[in-house]
């Protein structure tokens, strides 16, 4: 099992520790899971997300193998700029991961991306890029990424560096914090706003501290997936993954259908034609009685039979709507209005298909 540079900090603030992606990664602190997505939500938290990968591609040719390998078009944004985008699986264009290339300040004239992917997928992306013929590196250990979201967070970020709590959404700067040189982007997974410092492993402790110092209460895993299923981010292995397209999950913004060709090209596009089921809605329930993954998703048919129409994907209760809310994958007659019942354990429980996201992104 991997352990973050900030091992030693999590578990001398009592954090409880569980198995993530191979990580062992604080999931919660003392003062709970509900605390910490209140926090987000109304002031700052820092996350501790180093488990995420870095997979560092420069040089000649980085740019085009980028735009073989994932789906969205970096033509679209430039240097000092964050995409959000997808590696496909070639053969039935499965996401096999979700990631987020950072195309670093352009300093020298040479291209160089930090492509970051989900923490079990990292050999996985470097393999990608490998075969292409291009330099790649895995900088995974070498350094930590603290996730600083709220709508406070850059008051936060401003008190250790007014120059990292300017960096724009989605952008990509060069910062001194706390004496250190850090790559920091406009970037985060909560559906507010906030910013990423990716800073060296042995720097991390200090710019841990003075996050705290500065205001930011320390957040583990659970607020951070209660958080974006509320805004409606999936996550890999539950809304992404085996036998789930950008179009099953409602993502084809990230797909560039006019740039050329790329890895899984043929088979989405032949899923666009064909017309693409199951697709991703949101249902929400009544009460305090979380959906869960894998419940099966009833709807009455004509004759008043009750028949299958969809599986839950990722649920949970959601601290600030006060009910439950649930992302599913199921046929497309449901729409937005619809009434479901969900099978949990034998017994039905009403939901309602809804829009998403479950709340208005900050």
């Amino acid at each position: 099992m991997r352990t973050s540079p900030l091992d030693g900090v999590h578990r001398s603030l009592g954090a409880r520790m569980v198995e993530f992606g191979g990580w062992d990664m604080p999931v919660s602190y003392p003062s709970g899971t509900l605390e910490e997505h209140r926090l987000c939500r109304q002031a700052a938290v820092v996350f501790d997300v180093s488990h995420l990968g870095t997979v560092r591609v420069e040089g000649p040719g980085a740019f085009d193998s980028l735009q073989r390998e994932l789906t969205n078009d970096l033509n679209k944004v430039g240097p000092g700029r964050a995409q959000y985008t997808h590696l496909l699986d070639p053969d039935d264009a499965s996401v096999l991961d979700d990631i987020i290339v950072w195309w670093l300040p352009d300093t020298d004239g040479v291209d160089r991306f930090d492509v970051m992917p989900n923490a079990s997928n990292t050999d996985r992306v470097v393999a990608a890029f490998a075969a292409d013929g291009v330099d790649v590196v895995d900088t995974t250990s070498g350094r930590a990424v603290l996730a600083v979201q709220g709508p406070t967070s850059r008051q936060v970020v401003a008190t250790v560096s007014a120059e990292a709590a300017a960096v724009g959404r989605f952008r990509v700067i060069e910062a001194d914090i706390a004496g250190h040189c850090c790559l920091v982007a406009g970037t985060g997974y909560t559906g507010e706003d906030g910013l990423e410092l990716a800073v060296a492993a042995d720097a991390a402790p200090a710019i841990w501290d003075a996050l705290l110092a500065a205001g930011a209460a320390p957040a583990g895993l659970g607020a951070r997936d209660t958080l974006r299923l509320e805004a409606g981010l999936p996550l890999h292995g539950h809304e992404l993954g085996p036998g789930i397209t950008p179009l099953n999950a409602g993502l084809e913004w990230v797909v560039s259908w006019t740039k050329g060709d790329f890895r899984g090209r043929a088979a989405l596009a032949a899923q666009k034609e064909a017309g693409v089921t199951p697709v991703l809605r949101g249902l929400a329930t009544e009460g305090r009685r979380p959906p869960r993954a894998d419940q099966v998703v009833l709807r009455a048919g004509p004759d008043g039979s009750v028949v299958p129409v969809g599986r839950v994907s990722s649920g949970n209760f959601s601290p600030t709507l006060g009910h439950g809310i649930a992302l599913a994958f199921v046929d497309p007659s449901v729409t937005e209005g619809d009434d479901v019942l969900l099978d949990a354990r034998g017994q039905s429980v009403p939901a309602t298909c809804v829009g998403i996201p479950f709340l208005p992104r900050s």
